[in-house]
């Protein structure tokens, strides 16, 4: 699978249908992971729930490029920390209403908690070039 960035409205199109998606933090050779994540505003986001000190949100805040895979699609993404009120209680909503089966429930309000909460990032997509 090639590195690519396709556009927003394409990105867009296949995360809205998928459960989770697999970050790798930092452009090394790291493993990719299973992270969930929602669409708020036409706009990606991310929460840590265990907030590891060698996991994949410690990565990204020292070094904020990445890559996801979803789908058959790998995007080279860039990690922007969100600290707006309003759009991290956006966030809050749309966690929960995704993940409302009775076995993600939980953990969907636990990534509401104020641990979870400040580590709210935006991935935003760009090309290698940039």
């Amino acid at each position: 699978m090639r590195l690519r960035t396709p556009s927003s409205g394409d990105i867009l199109a296949v995360l809205r249908k998928a459960k989770g998606l697999r970050i790798r933090a930092g452009m090394g050779t790291h493993r990719f992971i299973g992270i969930w994540f929602v669409v708020v505003k036409e706009r990606v986001f991310v929460r840590s729930w265990s907030v590891t000190p060698s996991g994949w949100y410690q990565k990204l805040v020292n070094d904020p490029c990445g890559v996801i895979k979803v789908a058959d699609h790998e995007i080279a993404v860039r990690a922007v920390r969100i600290k707006d009120k309003a759009l991290r209680d956006a966030v809050d909503r749309a966690y929960l209403d995704k993940y409302s089966t009775p076995g993600s429930l939980k953990y969907a309000q636990d990534l509401g908690s104020a641990k979870s909460r400040a580590t709210t990032i935006e991935l935003v997509p760009f090309s290698s070039s940039e």
